[in-house]
């Protein structure tokens, strides 16, 4: 699966959440509210780094892991497609700044 068709994947979802939202809040989360989600997501990965390396205590800790990696990256992708941006472009073009950077 390429880049396109995850990021497909993740609207796909983030579609079905917004109707989740709207029967269930009244209205969709917005982009506040998305990024208010992403730090909470990038909490929960803090504390899952941690447990995988020896500092915190939590069961599965490498399953659980993944799952808040995939979690932060659908949330990445929704905020970027939430206000216009090509993810994909975006990252190729930082990957050739840094790259840049550091030769």
């Amino acid at each position: 699966m390429d880049f396109q068709d995850l990021t497909q994947r993740a609207l796909t979802i983030r579609s079905l959440y917004r109707e989740y939202e709207r029967k269930t809040y009244g209205a969709e989360w917005t982009n506040e509210e998305l990024m208010l989600g992403f730090v909470g997501d990038v909490g929960d990965l803090a504390k899952l780094v941690m447990a995988c390396n020896g500092r915190r205590i939590i069961p599965d800790a490498e399953a659980k892991l993944a799952h808040e990696l995939a979690d932060c990256l659908w949330s990445l992708i929704a905020l970027a497609d939430a206000h216009g941006i090509n993810l994909e472009q975006a990252f190729l073009q930082t990957m050739d700044d840094l790259e840049g950077f550091i030769k």
